[in-house]
C-alpha cells in the first residue's frame, strides 16, 4: 500500500474531531483556522520544526529560532491577519546554555518586530525541535477556498530563492560571495504580514508558499474548486538564483520548491489597480504569473503538471 501523504492523513484522520462548536468559523484546512468570540475573530495557528527535517543540524541556533516564529508569521500573513501571542514547545536533546541564548535571541528579534508576546509554553527532552502556536485577529480573513474562475494568480517577491539556498547549505557552498543572498532567503524568511492585511477585501483567496508554489497555489485551487494556470512567459526566476544555479535548476526550483514563505493569491482582472496599490502599500513586490479555470488541477500552459512535477515538500509521500 502506497503511504499516505500529510495532506490525505489530515483528511482521513485528523478533520472534525472534538465538539462540533458554533463559534468556529473555519477548522481544518487552511493555514490558520479562524474562531468568533466576543470581541472579534482571533485566528490559530501551529508549525513544528525538526532538525534534520526543516532545518539542517548545522544552522545557527539564532536562525532557528527566527524561522521557528517566522513560518507562523506567514501563516498569519496569508489570513490577512495580526499576529499577537504565541506559545512555544522546545525539545532538547540536552541543556547547552549557549545555544539556547542564541536561539533565543533569534526569536526575540522577530517576535518584538512583529509585535507578538511569547507567552509561555513547554520546555522538555528528546530530539531537537520547536513547536509554535500564534494567534492573531482579523476583521476580513483571507482564506483558499474563494477563487473565483478567470481570476489572476499573483505571487510576492522571489520563488525558488529559498530552496535553492537549502541546496547551497548543504553542499557546504554557502560561504561563497555568490551565494549569500539565496542562503539568508533559506535561513531567515520575511513573512509578508503587510502585504496580507493591505489584500483584504482585494485579494479572493491566499496561501503562503511554504511547499512549493505549484503545490500550494494546487491548494488554492482544489478548494476553490478550479483549475490554476501558469503561464510560462511569467515563471521567470530571479537574475541571482539563474547565475546560481542555471535556467533549467531556477525553473524546476521556482515552481517546485519550498520554504518562501512569500504569499500567493488570487484577484479578479479587474482588481488588478487595487492589488498593485495594495502592494505598494506594503513595499512588496508583486506580480502576476497564472489564473483560474473551471476545471482541476495545475497546468503550465496547456499541460497539466502530474503531482511529481508539482513538486513541494511532502512528509511521508505523495499528495
Amino acid at each position: 500500500m502506497a503511504e499516505c501523504s500529510e495532506f490525505e492523513l489530515i483528511a482521513r484522520y485528523l478533520t472534525g474531531l472534538g465538539a462540533a462548536r458554533a463559534d468556529v468559523e473555519l477548522g481544518v484546512g487552511d493555514d490558520a483556522a479562524i474562531v468568533r468570540g466576543d470581541h472579534g475573530r482571533c485566528v490559530f495557528a501551529l508549525d513544528t520544526l525538526i532538525e534534520g527535517v526543516h532545518f539542517p543540524a548545522d544552522l545557527p541556533a539564532a536562525a532557528v529560532g527566527y524561522r521557528a516564529l517566522a513560518v507562523n508569521l506567514s501563516d498569519m500573513a496569508a489570513m490577512g491577519a495580526s499576529p499577537l501571542w504565541a506559545l512555544m514547545g522546545l525539545t532538547l536533546p540536552w541543556v547547552d546554555e549557549d545555544w539556547v541564548a542564541a536561539f533565543a535571541k533569534g526569536i526575540d528579534g522577530i517576535a518584538r518586530a512583529h509585535g507578538v508576546a511569547i507567552i509561555g509554553g513547554d520546555v522538555t527532552r528528546g530530539p531537537l525541535g520547536v513547536s509554535l502556536q500564534i494567534t492573531g485577529s482579523v476583521d476580513s480573513p483571507l482564506r483558499r477556498d474563494g477563487a473565483q474562475a478567470g481570476d489572476q494568480l499573483w505571487v510576492s517577491g522571489r520563488p525558488g530563492e529559498a530552496a535553492a539556498g537549502l541546496a547551497l547549505w548543504q553542499a557546504n557552498q554557502r560561504h561563497q560571495p555568490a551565494s549569500q543572498g539565496l542562503v539568508q532567503a533559506f535561513c531567515y524568511p520575511r513573512p509578508k504580514i503587510a502585504l496580507g492585511q493591505s489584500l483584504a477585501g482585494i485579494a479572493t483567496a491566499a496561501i503562503d508558499v511554504s511547499d512549493g508554489l505549484a503545490a500550494d497555489a494546487g491548494h488554492i485551487a482544489e478548494q476553490s474548486h478550479l483549475a490554476v494556470v501558469f503561464e510560462r512567459a511569467a515563471c521567470r526566476a530571479s537574475a541571482r538564483l539563474i547565475a546560481q544555479v542555471g535556467l533549467n535548476q531556477a525553473q524546476a526550483y521556482w515552481l517546485g520548491g519550498g520554504d518562501d514563505y512569500e504569499l500567493c493569491f488570487s484577484a479578479s482582472a479587474a482588481a488588478r489597480p487595487a492589488v498593485e496599490a495594495a502592494a505598494r502599500q506594503a513595499r512588496t513586490a508583486v506580480r502576476p504569473i497564472g489564473w483560474l479555470r473551471e476545471g482541476q488541477g495545475v497546468w503550465l500552459d496547456d499541460q497539466r503538471l502530474a503531482p511529481g512535477q508539482q513538486a513541494g515538500y511532502q512528509h511521508f509521500g505523495q499528495a
